[in-house]
């Protein structure tokens, strides 16, 4: 029963919250890059499209089909990458994973919302579904910066 009451737990209406109202769903039309990756445990899925200028996001639509801890992800991750160079979206991907598998600080802004992912530490088997969105964003970027060398 316990391990059932950390599991209610973990889905906090904080995340609850974030899934519900994610920003950022429509895929934009003309995007620079584009990336769709696949949790291979869970399934989840997420596309990213972006448009770059002078090295920065500027525009940024996804769709996500992940559970809700992954849509949580997304949700803070969407709000937040607009402005985004490749370093500080690296830099938000690697401090999350610490504080997921490491139990490190917080990523700092503008990914400090993640903390709210704290609890999933615990549940490395949905550390991939979190990780999913910064993933994705990180290889459309890379596509869109090859694009831009071509």
């Amino acid at each position: 029963m316990s391990g059932e009451n950390d599991l209610i737990k973990l889905y906090s209406g904080q995340i609850l919250g974030l899934a519900a109202d994610m920003p950022f769903t429509e895929r934009l039309s003309d995007p620079d890059g584009t990336a769709k990756k696949r949790s291979p445990l869970c399934g989840s899925t997420i596309t990213v499209d972006i448009k770059l200028t002078d090295g920065k996001i500027t525009e940024f639509g996804q769709d996500v089909k992940a559970c809700a801890l992954g849509q949580a992800a997304a949700s803070v991750v969407s709000r937040n990458v607009i402005g985004c160079t490749r370093a500080q979206v690296q830099a938000g991907r690697d401090a999350l994973k610490v504080m997921l598998q490491e139990d490190g600080p917080t990523p700092a802004a503008p990914f400090d919302g993640l903390e709210v992912l704290r609890p999933a530490r615990d549940y490395r088997n949905r550390h991939a579904s979190i990780m999913l969105c910064f993933d994705t964003t990180l290889e459309a970027l890379d596509q869109a910066e090859q694009s831009a060398c071509a």
